[in-house]
C-alpha cells in the first residue's frame, strides 16, 4: 500500500511539474502575442499614412493637362 501511495505521489508531482511549465509557456506565448499585435497596429498605422501622403502627392504633382483644343 505504501509503495502505490509514494508512485501516485512522485506521479502527481509530475504532473505538477509539467503543469507550471505549459502554465509558464502560455505565459510567455501570450507575451509574444501581444507584443506583435502592438506591432501590427503600428505598422498598420504608418502604411496609412503613407498611403495618405503617396495620394497627396500623387495629386498634387500630376501635371495638369492641356485644353482639348490642343
Amino acid at each position: 500500500m505504501s509503495g502505490e501511495l509514494s508512485d501516485l505521489s512522485s506521479r502527481l508531482v509530475a504532473l505538477e511539474t509539467a503543469l507550471a511549465h505549459q502554465d509558464k509557456t502560455v505565459a510567455e506565448l501570450n507575451d509574444v502575442i501581444a507584443s506583435q499585435w502592438r506591432r501590427i497596429d503600428t505598422l498598420e498605422r504608418q502604411i496609412a499614412r503613407l498611403r495618405e501622403e503617396f495620394q497627396m502627392l500623387g495629386h498634387r504633382d500630376a501635371p495638369e493637362r492641356p485644353p482639348p483644343h490642343y
